[in-house]
């Protein structure tokens, strides 16, 4: 072997390892943040398509919400098959409730859209247990 040829050091191997530690433990838990952030913002859109559903349901029923279940919503809206369990309806002939888990741990956050029969709409949501995510206590349970 000629005198030319060398490796690398235990101790540069060492940084090396000890730098790439430090950038994971940076970047891990910021793409964990962004996967629970991406739940809620899909969970919020479905409720809001669910509600478009609702008044299209409404108006195929001659102004009553009664008959609006879960499948007649997915019937004019197909997207909303992608919510699987996770989607939720309540209705009556005057008003309604859509509620959507963030994703299907039994800890995450739901948010829900209620129209009553006065014509108001309110938007509220409950924290899981396991993250607060796009329902925090800045935005008073609502989003």
């Amino acid at each position: 072997m000629s005198g030319d040829e060398r490796g690398f050091t235990l101790i540069e191997l060492l940084v090396v390892i000890l730098i790439i530690g430090v950038l994971a433990a940076i970047a891990i838990p910021s793409f964990l943040n962004q996967r629970n952030k991406g739940n809620d913002v899909e969970a919020k859109t479905t409720v809001v398509a669910a509600a478009k559903a609702f008044e299209t349901c409404r108006t195929d029923n001659n102004g009553s919400y009664a008959s609006c279940t879960v499948g007649s919503l997915r019937s004019i809206e197909p997207t909303l098959n992608d919510a699987g369990s996770r989607l939720t309806v309540n209705s009556n002939a005057n008003d309604y409730e859509v509620v959507v888990a963030a994703n299907r741990d039994s800890g995450a956050a739901a948010f829900t859209l209620s129209h009553s029969s006065d014509g108001t709409v309110s938007r509220k949501c409950s924290t899981g247990s396991a993250d607060k995510g796009g329902c925090s206590a800045q935005s008073s349970g609502s989003w």
